[in-house]
């Protein structure tokens, strides 16, 4: 796989927006920072045309919900649309409550998103399987990640990202797998909501191939996971968050190249 998208990410430096959740805005603008994108938080229904007329790709993290903030999300995926911008979905614990079951079914049908990332459980109650989940946790469930990814990305028209163990990222025709992994990445708040955001960037500098932009963005990011997690047991996420942070400003695509384990489904 051409991993010279990292390169063109951090040549053309985009501009992402994050409507995202109170613990993990700080370690998303980090993040996106060390990546080689630009982060630019932003609740605030009234400014969400004008965020859109600067930013280069749109994250709508649904971790932390508010009215003032779902209003925002509308109006910023909207203005997204108009513009052309990629946006992303983030369904952080869907089915917790009826908030947000009935925020993400409406946000699924106004607004067309160019990706969905979510864990198993997030991205399975979407696509109507059986999947117990615990919070904004994975969970358990029967159901095959793989094909849970396909369903979602065709009923969609989008890629889907079902982050776990084993990555899978679909577009409803082709899926692939990222086997690259750690265990802290689990152990520390926000990681997946920061993945979100990657994908965004990604999908900013690569437009024409969503499904390539999303698969490298996973490669990308667990690839720095496992560099960051080298040398540290199950006991060190703290270290391990700091480490991340630095691992993403480091990977470079040749790196991925030697280190990533990406396959066809």
């Amino acid at each position: 796989m051409d991993f010279a998208c990292l390169e063109h990410m951090r040549v053309r430096n985009p501009l992402v927006h994050s409507i995202t959740n109170t613990v993990a805005a700080h370690f998303t603008a980090n993040g996106l920072l060390a990546a080689g994108a630009s982060p630019i938080m932003g609740n605030e229904p009234d400014e969400m045309a004008d965020m859109a007329a600067v930013c280069e790709a749109l994250l709508i993290n649904i971790g932390t919900l508010e009215q003032s903030t779902i209003a925002a999300m509308f109006a910023a995926g909207k203005a997204a649309n108009a513009r052309g911008i990629p946006v992303v979905l983030d369904p952080v614990g869907v089915a917790a409550t009826p908030l947000r079951r009935e925020t993400v079914a409406r946000l699924l049908e106004e607004i067309k998103f160019a990706a969905i990332r979510g864990n198993a459980a997030e991205i399975g109650f979407i696509a109507g399987e059986a999947w117990q989940g615990k919070g904004v946790d994975a969970g358990q469930g029967a159901a095959n990640a793989a094909q849970i990814a396909a369903s979602v990305a065709q009923k969609y028209q989008c890629v889907v990202a079902v982050s776990g163990e084993t990555d899978y990222v679909s577009d409803g025709q082709s899926t692939f797998t990222v086997k690259n992994n750690t265990p802290l990445f689990p152990k520390i708040t926000a990681s997946g909501c920061l993945l979100g955001a990657v994908i965004a960037a990604f999908l900013a500098s690569e437009q024409g191939d969503d499904l390539a932009a999303v698969t490298a963005a996973c490669t990308f990011y667990a690839v720095a996971g496992e560099t960051a997690a080298q040398g540290l047991d199950e006991r060190q996420s703290g270290t391990f968050g700091v480490k991340l942070i630095d691992s993403l400003a480091m990977i470079s695509a040749q790196d991925l190249t030697a280190k990533a384990r990406v396959e066809a489904v």
